[in-house]
């Protein structure tokens, strides 16, 4: 109520500047909120009179598509032109469609939003109990959205870009005969559920799919042998949820029902609790998990701080050749003195040593927080032989190492170091999603629809540039798993909080012309 009333009585005070008064001492005074009293502020008749001739037009009232748009921009404090700065050639990257080969049903006026009359059952409603009500807005086949945002001197006129995710006018496949099924592969994540529940809602309450929407349990495992494969099901839709390794099985699948002859559109939602899935802003149920891990360093810090002498408490966080959790999850929490991740290798001892410099941090605090990614410190214990049921190849006990490591430095001067270590392990992603992450599931579910019901095949949905693309598995898993930067603002600014030794590489000089993909966004 009191942020209502400061507003309105501003609009009052500068609205009545240009009817009341002319003279140039003429001040005024608007009601701010302070707690429990009222303040009176003064505002010069030049700040009123500025405030008053500012104009109404405004940069997102120009169109792009006006002649006139570089005039209207230019009104609104757009003034500098940079020669140097233009997209002169963009390269999409094409998603394959089904068009190209099988018979479309494409019937104006059929793709529009069939929802419930009433508040019932969710799912299985018959055709007495829908609404038909239409999109406001059609995605077109040529909308794009560029990838390379940040423009820099000397760059060259070069940028990629995906195509745009969303609803189009014509649909490849008959709402009313089409079936699908849906297989998660791979690990927990927060959102999975919520993934699986909006693919269900978007095809039987957004394109009111007649047909069956199958579940298959196992992973890959619960598939039939595609060579003796029966269609008995007559499934025209697949949505798989996995992370790089699923989307490469998925490619596979969709390019084996393109040469059997199969009508099959496959579409992929990236999963990892790494967020190492390339070209994306993040994955699903990664703020969770950064969420999550909260607690895990809260009770180190708590645990540090508890015991003497010298606490220290240690959290291995999840991070197999990414340590966007470690990292994330240190800046998210502010207490963190040491964050150790598979990109930047480990010294332990000597001026840019770990241990000297934890030593020191334990002198002057009285205590200290290290956060590590599993994957970190392969360069000093090795890469295992070893290779898990998925295929990856088993991890060297990181935490076991810098515990014994830190205990055995601090008796080397003849002190103990009492020492505390948390492996949440499992916790941070075996829990439900928070309201950001239900959000972008929502999102992920309801625009791998709209592409597979239009006759994309091949192709994975995620952000990028904080808008919803379709991106090409084969370039979606060429580059994945992605790896933070070394270089990159996200370990600046881990090595600015902690004060850490920065044992990262030299950076290399690049060609001023290379594109690169952009840190990953969060948030």
């Amino acid at each position: 109520m009191m942020n209502t009333v400061k507003f309105t009585i501003i609009s009052i005070v500068v609205a009545s500047t240009l009817v009341l008064s002319n003279a140039d001492d003429f001040s005024s005074a608007f009601v701010s909120p302070k707690v429990n009293q009222l303040r009176p502020v003064v505002l010069p008749l030049r700040i009123l009179k500025a405030l008053a001739s500012i104009r109404e037009e405004n940069a997102d009232e120009c169109s792009l598509d006006d002649p006139d748009a570089s005039g209207c921009l230019q009104s609104t404090g757009y003034y500098t032109k940079d020669p140097d700065l233009v997209v002169s050639e963009i390269l999409v990257a094409e998603v394959e469609s089904l068009r190209a080969k099988f018979p479309s049903f494409d019937q104006e006026g059929t793709n529009v939003i069939k929802r419930r009359r009433n508040r019932g059952h969710r799912f299985h409603t018959t055709e007495s109990s829908r609404m038909e009500m239409e999109y406001h807005e059609y995605v077109e086949e040529g909308e794009l959205v560029l990838m390379d945002l940040i423009r820099k001197p000397g760059m060259g006129g070069v940028s990629r870009a995906f195509h745009r995710a969303g609803p189009r006018k014509l649909l490849h496949f008959d709402p009313k005969t089409a079936n699908a099924a849906i297989v998660t592969c791979g690990g927990l994540c927060p959102g999975l559920n919520n993934v699986i529940r909006e693919l269900v809602h978007s095809l039987y309450n957004v394109y009111g799919v007649g047909g069956n929407v199958w579940g298959i349990t196992g992973g890959f495992h619960g598939f039939h042998d595609f060579k003796n494969y029966e269609p008995e099901k007559d499934i025209s839709q697949l949505y798989i949820i996995g992370g790089d390794g699923t989307h490469r099985g998925a490619y596979a699948i969709s390019e084996a029902c393109e040469a059997a002859g199969m009508n099959v559109a496959v579409a992929g939602i990236p999963k990892t609790i790494d967020n190492d899935v390339d070209y994306i802003d993040r994955s699903f149920g990664f703020s969770t998990a950064v969420e999550a891990s909260q607690a895990a360093i809260r009770t180190a810090k708590t645990e540090a701080m508890c015991n003497v002498p010298n606490g220290i408490g240690i959290v291995k966080l999840m991070g197999r050749s990414a340590g966007f959790l470690a990292a994330f999850s240190a800046l998210g929490s502010g207490d963190v003195d040491l964050v150790l991740v598979p990109e930047v290798p480990i010294i332990l001892d000597g001026p840019d040593g770990i241990l000297p410099y934890l030593r020191q941090r334990v002198k002057e605090h009285k205590f200290a927080v290290v956060v590590l990614a599993e994957g970190a410190g392969e360069e000093l214990l090795g890469i295992s032989d070893e290779v898990d049921a998925g295929g990856n190849k088993a991890k060297p006990k990181i935490g076991d190492f810098i515990v014994k490591s830190v205990g055995d430095y601090f008796k080397s001067f003849g002190e103990e170091a009492t020492i505390k270590y948390i492996d949440p392990s499992y916790t941070v992603r075996s829990i439900p999603a928070n309201a950001a992450d239900s959000f972008y599931c929502t999102q992920l579910a309801q625009h791998a629809v709209h592409g597979a019901m239009s006759g994309l095949t091949g192709f994975s949905v995620g952000l990028v540039n904080n808008r919803m693309v379709y991106l090409p598995i084969p370039q979606l898993v060429a580059t994945s798993p992605r790896k933070m930067s070394p270089h990159g603002q996200t370990w600046e600014r881990l090595i600015a909080m902690t004060g850490q030794p920065n044992t990262a590489s030299p950076k290399l000089e690049k060609d001023p012309d290379e594109l690169v993909n952009p840190e990953p966004r969060f948030g």
